[in-house]
């Protein structure tokens, strides 16, 4: 898989640049060091998957990360931050990112992070994965008032968290299902809708759903 790596720090950049190419399927295509210049390389090179800083000059990694999601769909954004505070991952997956990682993860969990962004699902690291499952145990989920294209209120549901970029399992635990359940409305919810991963599932969901 192609990546573009993008963080304001030189050495960090550097750092991880050389820590992925020790990746067997991991190609860096390039680096930068703004969401500016970020946005420069996605159209001139069409990488698989960013690496994106959040807190830049010029141009910050959230705004960098809505532009790519509105304009090159296909490329999908995984965040490496220092921050896991709620105002930086709401900020970020509200953006478009399908992961997020802190930046105490290691050469193995950024590579996985990057595998699954390319095959079109989530990733993020421990502490964000709680503080998501703490929020949805907090609220419970709007009332579904109406399910387009044929979807039930179950799939509806499941899309809902999707978008919000949980995993199957974590989805289990907030509506108290199986995963191989949430597996199945998955399944049958992309084929109604007529998407084929969770990045235009999750597009699907803000602009239908949420």
């Amino acid at each position: 898989m192609r990546v573009v790596v993008v963080d304001d720090q030189q050495l960090m950049r550097e750092g991880l640049v050389a820590l992925l190419d020790l990746v067997d399927d991991v190609e860096v295509a390039g680096d930068a060091g703004d969401g500016e210049e970020a946005l420069r390389l996605v159209a001139e090179l069409r990488p698989d998957v960013v690496l994106m800083d959040l807190r830049m000059p010029v141009m910050d990694g959230v705004e960098a990360t809505r532009r790519i999601a509105r304009d090159h769909p296909e490329v999908a954004v995984v965040v490496l931050t220092t921050y896991d505070d709620d105002r930086s991952v709401d900020s970020a997956l509200l953006a478009g990112a399908c992961g997020y990682l802190t930046k105490d993860a290691g050469r193995a969990e950024i590579a996985a992070a990057l595998r699954s962004a390319a095959a079109g699902q989530s990733t993020f690291s421990a502490a964000v994965s709680r503080r998501l499952v703490e929020a949805l145990s907090r609220a419970a989920p709007p009332p579904v008032s109406a399910c387009p294209d044929g979807l039930t209120v179950r799939e509806v549901e499941v899309l809902r968290l999707a978008a919000g970029g949980l995993s199957n399992a974590e989805i289990g635990s907030a509506l108290f299902i199986a995963e191989t359940t949430v597996k199945t409305h998955i399944n049958n919810a992309f084929a109604k809708i007529g998407v084929r991963n969770r990045t235009e599932a999750a597009a699907y969901a803000r602009d239908r759903l949420l």
